[in-house]
């Protein structure tokens, strides 16, 4: 069997550049080793096809499509910053290619080092994996699904971009245990709160970097003088919507009627209700959020301790705080 011959190398070339311009006239890929990764991996190659939302339907694009026009659009579509449909279920979203700017913030986040030991939550087109192995070299990131299909459609696209990291079909609430342990974790769906089972598969001082709720929390783990594992830390104020982890649901926010609008519309006012949802009512959701000033993303955080965790506004200490559900798995 031949290599494969990619027939939208050169124009990619200027595609992938142009998006790392916008990218870093944004204030995005200030680290030279990420910029590079995003310069240099074709993200074409792991959205071979993908899903353009029009007029309330969804419309596949495809790299072979008979239609010139269209297989223009689709290249110029691949190097949008914006997050792509790969995979549609009855009418509804499945699987989704990242927004590139918000991958790029979320990789200089993790702060990673030359050595570090990755795991990556929710492996999708395989793209944010690519990155991670251009950065780091593949021995040292795994990525992990539950879905047998999106792992052999990752390891695929993985292979013909030149990249060959870890790619494991298992449930990422339970992280990956052979291949522990890791210096940073990284999830690309939105938890309902942090599966226990990834602390004892980090080290001591990794960093957790995951969609909670409408937000990203980066939490630090400590071995606490061999009493277990903890964890802490705060929401960046940035805003982050994934698909959930192994296809479920955010918790519900609880009844909403007789909210002002005002507040039902406001992003921030979303995350609190997500956030303390079945822990607080959303009408003493509101009263709070007022009497705080309508507080932004990064006042909140999130505590892991024993088999409890809980988040926080300000003070994990409280006086506010809530208890976070029962964790996937």
């Amino acid at each position: 069997m031949g290599a494969h011959v990619d027939q939208y190398a050169e124009p990619a070339v200027e595609a992938r550049r142009s998006l790392v311009r916008d990218i870093v006239a944004d204030g995005g890929l200030t680290d030279p080793a990420w910029r590079a990764a995003f310069e240099e991996v074709p993200r074409h190659l792991f959205v071979p096809y993908y899903f353009a939302s029009r007029s309330g339907a969804y419309e596949r694009l495809w790299c072979e499509d008979p239609d010139p026009v269209r297989r223009v659009r689709w290249l110029r579509g691949a190097y949008e910053d914006g997050p792509l449909a790969t995979r549609v279920r009855d009418g509804r979203l499945f699987s989704s290619s990242s927004q590139p700017s918000l991958m790029a913030r979320m990789l200089e986040e993790l702060d990673v080092r030359d050595g570090d030991a990755v795991l990556e939550i929710g492996a999708g087109t395989g793209y944010n994996a690519a990155l991670l192995s251009h950065r780091l070299g593949d021995g040292l990131v795994t990525t992990v699904d539950l879905e047998p299909e999106i792992t052999e459609s990752a390891r695929s696209h993985l292979a013909v971009a030149g990249y060959r990291p870890a790619v494991i079909t298992g449930d990422g609430a339970r992280g990956c245990p052979e291949r522990a342990p890791f210096d940073r974790i990284i999830a690309t769906c939105t938890l309902q709160s942090v599966p226990f089972d990834w602390l004892p598969q980090c080290r001591p001082g990794a960093r957790i970097l995951a969609p909670l709720s409408t937000g990203l929390i980066t939490l630090r783990v400590r071995d606490e003088d061999g009493q277990g594992h903890s964890a802490e830390g705060h929401f960046l104020r940035t805003s982050a919507y994934f698909v959930p982890l192994r296809g479920g649901v955010l918790r519900p926010e609880g009844h909403i009627g007789g909210l002002p609008r005002r507040a039902i519309e406001n992003d921030l006012f979303r995350f609190l209700l997500t956030l303390t949802a079945g822990s607080l009512d959303p009408h003493e959701a509101l009263s709070l959020w007022e009497r705080e000033r309508r507080p932004q993303r990064d006042r909140f955080g999130v505590t892991v301790s024993g088999r409890h965790q809980w988040a926080w506004l300000d003070d994990p200490e409280g006086p506010y705080t809530w208890p976070l559900g029962t964790p996937a798995g």
